[in-house]
């Protein structure tokens, strides 16, 4: 799992290696060269099709779920502010990559400049960050929802819950920083040609031709952080299996983990693609470069476009408020 987080997190899934006739020699790349999935061009306009459907989902989606919890006050609740903060971080994720992804599908639009680059850096690996830091936060509401239900609404009232969701995004937002003010610093003679669709931390960085242990010891070091939040989401589990089973009927015990289950298919949706990933890269060992990044392209777009359908199934206030949208057109 840490050696599958570290591949996508940091950007160390494509060990780079490109023949002598690919390389020319500068000092600083003006823009770099993003090959999309290498192999398949001849098929890029294809694979497009289920990326921009992908895509649409997540757009419509996540807004839905923004609009429908600002207009239900039924909605006004922990839970669903942090499935807010939820879809804002699977927007710029999806956004921050898809766009460009699909104009190399169909107008070859391969260059991306320098600082774009980076900018795009910056927001996939911080926001990917934040991601978890949610998915935290959301397994803390259930857990004191279902250990502590008396004291729910005085521990996570909504001045704790903006606190909460600001602190996420200044730790991870800060702690990403480094990431493009340390790659801007290094000099660049190898290649400006980028084997993927964006521009990840290591991917770039491999590109500088000088030391960059700094930039692979922070990498590290960011990594275990988000580990060690990742494994807070196991220990709320813990806790909460260990109240559930403790209820007294089967019915209760039922009842209580139903509550659980949008944040678990939520939390399934995220990692499935991980753990699959890690079965690829271990056991693998002939698995083509482009079915990686195709690999990355799913982590990156299935669990934004999954998490609003999770919670409009699951949730009756919302599909409620839908449904009286859907109504009202039609009368």
């Amino acid at each position: 799992m840490q050696e599958t987080l570290l591949c996508l997190r940091i950007g160390h899934f494509l060990p780079y290696s490109m023949s002598d006739s690919n390389i020319t020699y500068f000092t600083n790349p003006s823009t770099f060269i993003l090959l999309g999935i290498p192999g398949l061009e001849a098929a890029h306009v294809w694979i497009s099709i289920p990326f921009c459907a992908m895509y649409i989902l997540v757009i419509l989606g996540n807004f839905t779920i923004l609009f429908t919890v600002k207009m239900e006050l039924s909605l006004h609740e922990p839970m669903y502010y942090f499935l807010c903060m939820l879809a804002v971080t699977d927007l710029v994720i999806s956004t921050s990559t898809l766009q460009k992804m699909l104009s190399i599908f169909w107008f070859n639009s391969r260059e991306i400049s320098f600082s774009a680059c980076l900018i795009q850096m910056y927001f996939v690996h911080s926001f990917s960050a934040m991601e978890s830091g949610i998915l935290v936060a959301m397994a803390f509401d259930r857990y004191v929802a279902i250990c502590h239900p008396l004291r729910h609404s005085t521990i996570l009232k909504n001045s704790v819950v903006a606190k909460i969701g600001l602190a996420v995004m200044l730790q991870r937002g800060i702690l990403t920083l480094p990431y493009p003010l340390l790659v801007r610093q290094w000099p660049y003679c190898r290649t400006n040609i980028i084997p993927n669709f964006y521009c990840g931390h290591m991917a770039v960085v491999k590109l500088a031709c000088t030391d960059i242990r700094i930039s692979s010891y922070y990498g590290l070091f960011n990594l275990f952080s988000e580990i060690g939040v990742d494994v807070d989401i196991t220990v709320s589990y813990t806790l909460i299996l260990r109240a559930i089973f403790r209820l007294h009927t089967k019915d209760a015990r039922l009842k209580t983990f139903g509550t659980c289950i949008s944040h678990l298919c939520a939390i399934s949706a995220l990692y499935i693609p991980v753990f699959f990933f890690s079965l690829t890269h271990r056991f693998g060992h002939n698995v083509p470069r482009n079915f990686l990044v195709v690999i990355v392209n799913v982590y990156l777009v299935v669990p934004p476009m999954l998490h609003p359908i999770i919670y409009g199934v699951r949730t009756k206030q919302i599909r409620d408020r839908l449904l009286q949208l859907f109504t009202h057109k039609e009368t």
